[in-house]
Protein backbone atom coordinates (compact mmCIF):
# COMPACT_ATOMS: atom_id res chain seq x y z
CA UNK A 1 0.00 0.00 0.00
CA UNK A 2 1.45 3.60 -1.01
CA UNK A 3 1.71 5.85 2.00
CA UNK A 4 3.16 8.93 3.15
CA UNK A 5 3.55 9.67 7.02
CA UNK A 6 4.83 13.41 8.13
CA UNK A 7 6.42 13.90 11.51
CA UNK A 8 7.97 16.44 13.08
CA UNK A 9 5.62 18.75 13.90
CA UNK A 10 4.72 20.10 17.47
CA UNK A 11 4.46 23.33 19.33
CA UNK A 12 7.30 26.00 19.08
CA UNK A 13 7.42 29.62 20.29
CA UNK A 14 7.84 32.20 17.39
CA UNK A 15 11.53 32.72 16.13
CA UNK A 16 11.88 28.76 16.65
CA UNK A 17 12.42 26.32 14.11
CA UNK A 18 11.21 22.79 13.09
CA UNK A 19 12.02 20.40 10.57
CA UNK A 20 9.17 18.26 9.20
CA UNK A 21 9.97 14.50 7.33
CA UNK A 22 7.86 13.11 5.01
CA UNK A 23 8.45 9.13 4.82
CA UNK A 24 7.20 7.04 1.67
CA UNK A 25 6.44 3.35 2.28
CA UNK A 26 5.10 1.35 -0.25
CA UNK A 27 6.59 2.80 -3.07
CA UNK A 28 9.98 4.76 -3.52
CA UNK A 29 10.07 8.44 -3.79
CA UNK A 30 12.84 8.82 -6.04
CA UNK A 31 10.27 9.35 -8.76
CA UNK A 32 7.99 11.64 -7.55
CA UNK A 33 7.84 15.76 -7.06
CA UNK A 34 6.98 15.80 -3.44
CA UNK A 35 4.85 18.77 -2.65
CA UNK A 36 4.66 20.31 1.02
CA UNK A 37 0.95 21.89 1.61
CA UNK A 38 -0.26 23.30 4.62
CA UNK A 39 -3.88 24.13 5.93
CA UNK A 40 -5.15 26.68 8.83
CA UNK A 41 -8.32 26.90 10.56
CA UNK A 42 -10.98 28.15 8.09
CA UNK A 43 -8.72 28.50 5.01
CA UNK A 44 -8.09 26.51 2.00
CA UNK A 45 -5.06 23.94 1.85
CA UNK A 46 -2.03 26.22 0.46
CA UNK A 47 0.66 24.85 -0.76
CA UNK A 48 4.40 25.68 0.96
CA UNK A 49 7.12 24.27 -1.06
CA UNK A 50 8.21 21.56 -3.89
CA UNK A 51 11.08 19.56 -4.63
CA UNK A 52 11.52 17.45 -8.11
CA UNK A 53 12.62 14.34 -8.11
CA UNK A 54 16.08 14.33 -7.94
CA UNK A 55 16.08 17.54 -5.50
CA UNK A 56 18.04 20.16 -8.13
CA UNK A 57 14.49 21.96 -8.50
CA UNK A 58 12.63 23.52 -5.68
CA UNK A 59 10.02 25.87 -5.43
CA UNK A 60 8.28 28.05 -2.34
CA UNK A 61 5.54 29.89 -1.42
CA UNK A 62 6.52 33.82 -1.07
CA UNK A 63 5.49 33.49 2.41
CA UNK A 64 8.10 30.91 3.18
CA UNK A 65 10.71 32.23 1.01
CA UNK A 66 13.88 32.48 3.07
CA UNK A 67 13.02 30.86 6.17
CA UNK A 68 12.22 27.38 4.83
CA UNK A 69 13.92 25.24 3.00
CA UNK A 70 13.01 21.56 1.08
CA UNK A 71 15.28 18.74 0.34
CA UNK A 72 15.29 15.35 -0.31
CA UNK A 73 17.29 12.16 0.75
CA UNK A 74 16.09 9.44 -1.94
CA UNK A 75 18.15 6.86 0.09
CA UNK A 76 16.21 6.95 2.70
CA UNK A 77 12.76 7.57 0.46
CA UNK A 78 12.57 10.87 2.72
CA UNK A 79 11.72 14.43 1.89
CA UNK A 80 12.22 17.25 4.84
CA UNK A 81 10.83 20.64 5.37
CA UNK A 82 13.24 23.09 7.64
CA UNK A 83 11.18 25.78 8.98
CA UNK A 84 13.35 28.64 10.31
CA UNK A 85 11.75 31.57 11.50
CA UNK A 86 8.99 30.57 12.59
CA UNK A 87 5.90 32.96 12.93
CA UNK A 88 2.34 32.39 14.52
CA UNK A 89 0.78 32.80 10.92
CA UNK A 90 2.95 29.19 10.24
CA UNK A 91 0.30 27.82 12.39
CA UNK A 92 -1.24 25.34 10.23
CA UNK A 93 -1.36 21.09 10.05
CA UNK A 94 1.30 20.26 7.58
CA UNK A 95 0.62 17.91 4.38
CA UNK A 96 2.92 16.19 2.09
CA UNK A 97 1.79 14.71 -0.95
CA UNK A 98 3.77 13.11 -4.35
CA UNK A 99 2.84 13.42 -7.89
CA UNK A 100 5.28 13.02 -11.17
CA UNK A 101 5.83 15.42 -13.22
CA UNK A 102 7.50 18.58 -12.68
CA UNK A 103 7.72 20.51 -9.35
CA UNK A 104 5.59 24.15 -9.08
CA UNK A 105 4.29 26.07 -6.40
CA UNK A 106 1.54 26.89 -9.06
CA UNK A 107 0.12 22.92 -8.88
CA UNK A 108 -3.28 23.05 -6.92
CA UNK A 109 -3.70 20.25 -4.51
CA UNK A 110 -5.77 18.49 -6.49
CA UNK A 111 -2.90 17.12 -9.13
CA UNK A 112 -1.18 15.38 -6.34
CA UNK A 113 -1.99 11.57 -6.16
CA UNK A 114 -1.00 10.86 -2.90
CA UNK A 115 -1.04 12.26 0.37
CA UNK A 116 0.06 11.85 4.31
CA UNK A 117 -1.85 12.08 7.04
CA UNK A 118 -0.70 16.05 8.25
CA UNK A 119 0.94 16.62 11.09
CA UNK A 120 0.46 19.89 13.30
CA UNK A 121 2.64 22.71 13.86
CA UNK A 122 1.58 25.44 16.58
CA UNK A 123 3.91 28.53 16.80
CA UNK A 124 2.72 30.75 19.47
CA UNK A 125 4.58 31.92 22.87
Amino acid sequence: QLQLVESGGGLVQPGGSLRLSCAASGFTLDSYVIGWFRQAPGKEREGVSCINSRGFSTNYADSVKGRFTISRDNAKNTVYLQMNSLKPEDTAIYYCAARRYFCSIAVSATDYDYWGQGTQVTVSS
